[in-house]
């Protein structure tokens, strides 16, 4: 049974920094697309930033780009999401996702393509 828990999810000032992190079970996440996505209320879920399986590029949304970065530990099958700078703006849950097989620029930066979800982390900064 593949299992996605996100954690490090929190309360911060504006200008802040938090680091989540995704435990995975059930699956080897170098072997698979690992993404964030986000959802603040009342809006739809957004791609923040995914790394690719096979060739490890990582692609990012452009509202976090410069200031958040995607990273794993392979040896606990663990994916990161360091948030830089943050701002009132990227308040949201935070979900992390996983995708198999191949993954072109497009398709990992479409929720629908991934097969497996976590719970969410909700991240709040306040200004």
């Amino acid at each position: 049974q593949v299992q996605l828990v996100e954690s490090g999810g929190g309360l911060v000032q504006a200008g802040g920094s938090l680091r989540l992190s995704c435990a995975t079970s059930g699956l080897i996440a170098s072997s698979n697309n690992m993404g964030w996505f986000r959802q603040a209320p009342e809006k739809e879920r957004e791609f923040v930033v995914a790394r690719r399986w096979g060739d490890g590029s990582t692609f990012y949304g452009d509202s976090v780009k410069g200031r958040f970065t995607i990273s794993q530990d392979n040896a606990k099958n663990t994916v990161y999401l360091q948030m830089n700078n943050l701002q009132p703006e990227d308040t949201a849950v935070y979900y992390c996702a996983a995708r198999r097989g191949l993954a072109s620029a497009q398709s990992i930066r479409t929720e629908s393509t991934y097969d497996y979800w976590g719970q969410g982390t909700q991240v709040t900064v306040s200004s």
